[in-house]
């Protein structure tokens, strides 16, 4: 199978990097429906949400894929669940309390350095967000690789090893089965440290912006 290389340098399965690039185009055209039918030109958008014209251009046109932050700003520009963003069919059950997510089955998102199945999509306006998370391995955080937003998080390891950094603390490297929980207003990143597939179980909380 050919190969291409990421942006850590390390090689990459052609077929999957097909499917991360057809990932990053669904994803932005899911992001320009859920704007349109809000009633948002791209100047609203990107006023409400803090970032820039360009950058809501190039998510929506799939060229560029958005982190989990500003996944987070989009969701609280169109005052609505993350999972609008996620699913085209978020409206089919919108009052069930009780929804399963089979092992596979979950909807694949690509984001800056992630490739996120969303959980338990059915279940409209969650005050959680779960996620199994694949990890990409690349070089050390710095300061500019982390974010920062309002909410709490916690991981779990799946798979592979991961280095987990939070403002104020030391990397600490967490191996399968080991947890972490902070507070998600602290900068923070992630990485995998290893070339083998490496996953976690991430949930993070959410909360719908109240006018």
């Amino acid at each position: 199978m050919s190969e291409v290389k990421n942006t850590s340098g390390s090689a990459v399965p052609q077929a999957w990097d097909k499917e991360r690039q057809q990932l990053r185009v669904d994803l932005g055209a899911r992001m320009k429906a859920v704007r349109q039918s809000c009633g948002f030109t791209l100047e609203t958008a990107a006023h409400r949400s803090g970032l820039a014209l360009s950058t809501i251009h190039k998510i929506e046109n799939g060229r560029v894929s958005p982190s989990y932050e500003n996944l987070v700003k989009i969701a609280r520009a169109y005052e609505i669940g993350m999972e609008r963003l996620f699913s085209a069919d978020h409206e089919a059950a919108p009052t069930t309390r009780l929804t399963v997510t089979k092992a596979g089955e979950g909807r694949k998102v690509r984001s800056r350095n992630f490739e996120y199945e969303v959980l338990c999509n059915a279940l409209a306006e969650k005050k959680i967000i779960p996620l199994v998370t694949r990890v990409e391995k690349r070089a050390p955080l710095t300061p500019a690789d982390l974010d920062s937003h309002t909410g709490e998080e916690t991981l779990y390891v799946l798979s592979g090893r991961v280095e987990l950094t939070v403002e104020h603390y030391q990397p600490v490297i967490l191996d399968v089965g080991d947890c972490a929980y902070f507070d998600s207003t602290l900068k923070h990143g992630l990485r995998a440290l290893d070339d083998t597939e490496t996953k976690v179980f991430w949930a993070c909380t959410y909360t719908d912006v109240v006018n």
